[in-house]
């Protein structure tokens, strides 16, 4: 399926929010999540299904001073 991922189309094979970013290599202690313009909570990262034509912004904080 194709997924459109901080703006860049992606090809995805399925699954969760968790699972792509996961396969993004994003640190998941490190991130916030929205799914078409909605913030999906941290305890729905693991239940929430992509679908095909989804739009998924992944920001990672990361720390330093």
């Amino acid at each position: 399926m194709k997924v459109t991922v901080n703006g860049r189309d992606t090809v995805f094979e399925g699954g969760t929010v968790a699972s792509l970013v996961l396969s993004l290599g994003f640190d998941m202690t490190r991130i916030a999540v929205e799914l078409n313009g909605d913030v999906v909570r941290r305890a729905d990262l693991d239940s929430t299904e992509i679908k095909d034509g989804d739009k998924v912004e992944v920001v990672h904080f990361v720390g330093g001073g």
